[in-house]
């Protein structure tokens, strides 16, 4: 069984590396690719692509180019499509979301009882850094707002950890090109009638400063998205 690791990247020189050696250092019992999106960098994370095949010499690892900056949720479109694995798990570029935390995701899928999984910044007793309280109170609103809608009852919609069948994505038009890929996700996901998951995860949230790149005008666009995809397909 093969693991795709779909990983959007945007200006990430500084963590692409150290992300990538954590991904092929999760304990988990799997072969598996990284498929890398770079959504058209401009900071030298570039430059880093003609040497990961001599720091990681035995890794499947393929790099597919955005010439034109899109959005993470178009990056995610061109990586899925990309994907050659039977399970499918959305990985940030950043260092934010720990894939050691790849064995509770993947154990409902493996066992047989889910189809999607999510990792909840929100559920267990992992740990998670303390930064911004209005970002918070988003994500719960955003993730009422998609349950209101969606009838599911997940306590972190707007989570990266997203864990997918390979069935699941495969006749799913997705549309979103920025952070509204993410209630379109769910929205699909329910309509589907998938079988969702929810498993506690650590996070390491870090600040604008350090490079984070959602804003409150991505909030505004998830929710308008949130009723569109309500409505449409």
């Amino acid at each position: 069984m093969l693991l795709s690791v779909v990983m959007p990247v945007y200006n990430e020189k500084d963590t692409l590396v150290e992300i990538i050696r954590r991904v092929l250092a999760a304990p988990v019992e799997l072969d598996r690719e990284i498929v890398l999106v770079d959504d058209c960098s401009r900071d030298g994370t570039l430059e880093l692509y003609p040497q990961l095949d001599r720091l990681f010499p035995n890794a499947k690892i393929r790099v597919v180019k955005h010439t034109v900056n899109q959005g993470k949720g178009a990056a995610l479109r061109t990586g899925f499509a990309e994907a050659r694995g039977d399970i499918i798990l959305v990985q940030d570029s950043d260092l934010e979301y720990d894939p050691n935390d790849y064995l509770k995701l993947l154990k409902p899928l493996l066992d047989g009882r889910a189809d999607v999984v999510y990792g909840s910044r929100f559920v267990g007793g992992d740990e998670h850094r303390v930064l911004y309280f209005w970002h918070y109170v988003g994500n719960k609103l955003l993730t009422l707002l998609s349950n209101v809608f969606t009838n599911l009852n997940l306590t972190d919609m707007e989570t990266c950890y997203k864990v997918f069948r390979s069935a699941v994505l495969k006749n799913m038009r997705l549309r979103s090109n920025r952070f509204g890929i993410e209630p379109e996700l769910t929205a699909k996901v329910a309509r589907g009638r998938w079988r969702v998951y929810e498993v506690g995860i650590s996070y390491s949230g870090r600040s604008y400063e350090e490079g984070k790149k959602i804003t409150w005008w991505d909030g505004v666009k998830a929710f308008v998205c949130i009723v569109r995809y309500r409505i449409a397909d």
